[in-house]
């Protein structure tokens, strides 16, 4: 037990230390690259900075399995170069014996990044979308999706208009029973505006049996109320960003997940991306473990036996090819190719059987 501990703390202390360092990489670039992006929008250093920092959180939930590979390789060439790993053997530990505590602490992060580090990533990349589009254009648009239905937010310095819609098609072009209500800068509402659609193109909402009252003090609106066939509105939307918003699952927790799929499915759109990625989300503890048994089964060696390089680099290039499959799996369950649960928990529970057979065969030939 005393042994497992110590194996524990010191992969938890590799971990911390190589996570420290790329948190610290990927500040100092995506800091140059944001002064770079914002560089033309007037962006003082402060707002770069807090830009960097909430960009920070997502990159390293994406490198995650790399750092977990590069932790385990350093803490088994540490055991292997102060002969740990030798005695360890003498005394009748087998491999996959000591190999029980890193992959438990894998296990755990894993979970952590599921339980805590997702929800943190969701809001910071709100977060961040919200104040790089207020840097680009001076205001700002806004998507939610609830049981109400679909909420727009578009606008400038001369105002806001804040859409509503029941449903919408499949690509999101069009919405169905739709409400606009602009508002002037001071925040006083100005118009209102129902139509039976409302489809988006070339910077222009193109409304359909559309009905407009004008609001303000004193003006009696159902008598000034006006009817159109068809009506034309100027956006600051485009199909792209409402597609983005709706189609970018990490921006939303795993805890807000299921609901925001039922949500998507009331709304019209299909929810097979975000599904995908909640169940990927979940298998996360499973593909790093496969990380740790990957890069252990090419490094838990004595040095002395030579090409030390060789079996980091052999084991750091497996993990990417388990990672793209992981990767390819997710597309393919993303257009309908493959099952869901499939895609999301065939790479891990492969990755796992292949690492142990490589150390079965290592180990015991």
């Amino acid at each position: 037990m005393t042994l497992d501990l110590y194996f524990a703390r010191r992969f938890a202390m590799v971990f911390l230390f190589i996570t420290a360092v790329f948190l610290t990489l990927i500040i100092l670039v995506d800091g140059v690259e944001q002064a770079r992006r914002f560089g033309n929008f007037d962006v003082g250093w402060q707002r770069i900075l807090g830009l960097t920092l909430l960009n920070a959180p997502q990159t390293i939930n994406l490198i995650l399995p790399l750092i977990m590979i590069l932790a385990t390789i350093a803490l088994f060439l540490s055991l292997a170069r102060s002969s740990e790993l030798v005695v360890t053997r003498a005394s009748g530990r087998s491999a996959l014996r000591a190999l029980v505590s890193p992959v438990v602490v894998a296990l755990i992060i894993g979970v952590l990044a599921v339980t805590m580090l997702n929800p943190i990533v969701a809001a910071t990349n709100k977060r961040y979308a919200q104040l790089s589009e207020n840097a680009r254009s001076g205001g700002f648009s806004a998507l939610s999706i609830s049981d109400e239905g679909l909420w727009l937010r578009q606008g400038n310095e001369q105002g806001q208009t804040v859409i509503r819609a029941w449903r919408s098609n499949a690509d999101a072009s069009v919405l169905y029973d739709v409400t606009f209500v602009a508002y002037a800068a001071d925040g006083m509402p100005i118009r209102r505006i129902e139509a039976s659609s409302a489809a988006i193109q070339d910077g222009e909402w193109s409304l359909r049996l559309a009905k407009s009252w004008p609001l303000g003090t004193g003006v009696n609106s159902e008598a000034n109320a006006e009817t159109f066939d068809t009506l034309t509105i100027s956006s600051t939307l485009t199909i792209d960003q409402i597609r983005e918003s709706i189609g970018e699952p990490g921006a939303v927790s795993i805890y807000d997940l299921p609901q925001f799929i039922r949500q998507l499915e009331q709304a019209g759109f299909s929810p097979r991306r975000h599904k995908v990625w909640l169940q990927t989300e979940l298998a996360r503890p499973f593909f790093l473990m496969a990380m740790v048994l990957i890069a252990s089964a090419f490094t838990m060696r004595h040095t002395r036996f030579g090409g030390t390089g060789v079996a980091a680099l052999t084991s750091v290039l497996f993990g990417f090819g388990l990672y793209f499959i992981r990767s390819f799996a997710q597309i393919l369950g993303e257009t309908g190719q493959i099952p869901v649960l499939l895609a999301a928990w065939a790479p891990p529970a492969a990755s796992i059987l292949l690492a142990l057979g490589f150390l079965l065969h290592s180990e015991d030939g």
